[in-house]
């Protein structure tokens, strides 16, 4: 393994799409590895310890912090926090490129660190009107989550400009092959420079 990693970072506001494209993405191109991000949330219907997320007690979240076992974190929703363990970075390089599921300071803050090793990719809803209404079919937040989730999607939106590569979800075939596209680029591009 090089020492030097290579990272994609896929960010998009909550009921965008990025789960789904993110798991296409790794169908098409399977040495991609995911990174498992630690939070402080609770976990919904479903969801395991260790495959969707490392859950963390605040108390334990901020051990992890302390100890710089984190290589980002933010607190996204108040008093949830997210955040990438290092270990999963350090292990990741050309031929095992690993994937982040973060919010946008974080992507900044992995492409301020690792430069050209990251590809980071911004997944937008085609409007804030259809980010709504995904949100309220998947039927797993009340109201109030809901428009916490739109007024984070509508400053996530400014950030957008700050990523190397905008995909617009309208038609999820067209973003999945749009996305694997760019991707398989990337990696091609670190594999030469490994």
């Amino acid at each position: 393994m090089s020492n030097s990693p290579c990272i994609l970072v896929v960010t998009a506001p909550s009921g965008s799409g990025k789960t789904t494209l993110a798991r296409r993405l790794m169908a098409a191109l399977p040495n991609i590895r995911f990174s498992v991000s630690a939070t402080t949330r609770a976990p919904r219907s479903g969801e395991v310890d260790g495959r969707d997320y490392h859950f963390l007690s605040p108390e334990a979240f901020e051990q992890a912090r302390e100890e710089g076992r984190l290589a980002e974190c933010e607190e996204v929703y108040p008093g949830c926090w997210y955040g990438t363990l290092l270990s999963e970075i350090d292990a990741s390089d050309a031929d095992h490129p690993i994937l982040l599921d973060i919010d946008v300071k974080g992507a900044s803050r992995i492409k301020e660190i690792h430069g050209d090793r990251v590809l980071t990719v911004f997944i937008r809803p085609p409007s804030l009107d259809v980010l709504e209404h995904r949100l309220r079919a998947r039927a797993s937040d009340s109201d109030e989550a809901i428009r916490v989730r739109l007024d984070r999607a509508a400053h996530e939106l400014g950030w957008e400009d700050h990523f190397d590569v905008v995909i617009v979800n309208d038609n999820l075939d067209t973003a999945a092959e749009r996305l694997v596209t760019v991707v398989g680029d990337f990696l091609v591009a670190c594999r030469r420079t490994a």
